[in-house]
């Protein structure tokens, strides 16, 4: 055996000796000149490519609510391609349609993602950053587990803390509970709303008051229908009162009076903040509610789901310092938000109602948490 080796050995040498050439991997790690996809320019153009060889019609589908179609040719590299621009400062998601079947950017691996992948994710900068682009502040983002008593399982939440915290050791933050819609998770307002970004530069500006900011995981079971229904709803609610809130006041140096202490949700988790808001008014003093379908369902039943303080507007009035209810204007939920803040309106309730021209999407999620953020603990 070993005599085997050896000649072997002897032959790749010698193959080595005679042809000139001496082993090297010079070159195969070298970078490339440029991004293959996307290509922003500083000017907002993007060129995006995929390489499709055998497709016959390849189409670029440009956004998240007000999706454009744009067809893509093929270039002299046989690769498909297409410049759309220039386009607003923003973060954008897209997908190609390669002969009728929508696929990912494989070159690009920034991506939406919750419980499902839905996009790649292009992001075009501003010369002066935006209110969500990144600066850097000195700000951290936590991930932190738990056992969660009514699920019994291990489950996660984000929490952003601004650099005050680190700058003053004595101080103690307000803090906002944020949560996110169906199909997402705890993540979700970092990686597809960029929320660290958001708060970041509310603070630099001094527009916003330096707060940590609690990301909880909406999901009971999976599927959406658990973190709406009023046993998801009920599970959601002991887990934040019995496990999130006593982890984060026990390791995160915060004040503990319901004066600082507010929650707030798009979509799905816009109706949890609610309800579970509505439900706790001795602990929280602002409610958030961006675009819950939920709450625009002109057949939902608030008193099924425990919300008895809406009849006792006195009540909620003198508790809450702010009752934040905002929605799209292109979004399917605009007529029953409509309906919702009429019955606020019957029943008497202080709130302030937020809308712009945006579908059921992140670019309005993140106005949102910006405007509502600026609003607090004042």
């Amino acid at each position: 055996m070993e005599k085997k080796l050896f000649v072997l050995l002897l032959f790749l040498f010698s193959y080595v000796s005679i042809n000139g050439q001496a082993f090297s991997t010079e070159g195969w790690w070298s970078p490339e000149t440029q991004n293959y996809s996307p290509v922003v320019t500083a000017d907002g153009h993007i060129t995006f490519r995929t390489p499709a060889p055998n497709a016959k019609e390849v189409k670029l589908v440009f956004g998240e609510w007000d999706a454009k179609i744009v067809n893509m040719h093929k270039n002299a590299e046989g690769d498909w391609e297409t410049t759309i621009g220039p386009v607003s400062p923003g973060i954008y998601e897209y997908k190609f349609e390669i002969d009728g079947l929508k696929v990912l950017d494989y070159k690009n691996p920034k991506v939406k993602f919750g419980t499902e992948v839905y996009g790649s994710i292009v992001e075009v900068c501003a010369s002066v950053p935006r209110f969500d682009q990144y600066v850097y502040a000195g700000s951290e983002v936590d991930v932190i587990s738990y056992i969660s008593t009514p699920l019994s399982q291990r489950r996660k939440i984000y929490v952003y803390i601004p650099a005050a915290y680190y700058e003053n050791p004595e101080i103690r933050l307000p803090v906002l509970y944020l949560r996110h819609g169906g199909g997402d998770d705890e993540s979700s307002w970092i990686r597809s709303a960029s929320a660290d970004a958001i708060m970041d530069n509310l603070i630099i500006e001094g527009k916003a008051r330096p707060m940590i900011v609690v990301m909880t995981n909406g999901l009971t079971d999976g599927s959406w229908a658990g973190g709406s229904n009023v046993e998801g709803m009920a599970a959601l609610e002991e887990e934040l009162l019995k496990d999130v809130i006593p982890l984060v006041e026990n390791r995160y140096r915060v004040l503990t009076d319901r004066k600082w202490r507010a929650i707030a949700g798009l979509s799905m988790g816009g109706g949890q903040a609610f309800v579970i808001g509505m439900r706790h008014l001795e602990l929280f003093s602002a409610i958030g509610e961006f675009c819950s379908g939920l709450l625009s369902d002109s057949s939902w039943d608030y008193s099924k789901y425990g919300v008895v303080s809406i009849d006792d507007s006195a009540r909620v009035n003198s508790m809450l310092s702010l009752l934040w209810i905002s929605c799209g204007t292109k979004d399917t939920r605009w007529e029953g938000h409509k309906e919702f803040c009429q019955l606020l309106d019957r029943k008497g309730i202080n709130y302030v109602f937020h809308h712009s021209e945006h579908g059921h999407e992140w670019q309005f999620w993140r106005e949102q948490l910006r405007d509502f953020a600026t609003a607090l603990f004042h």
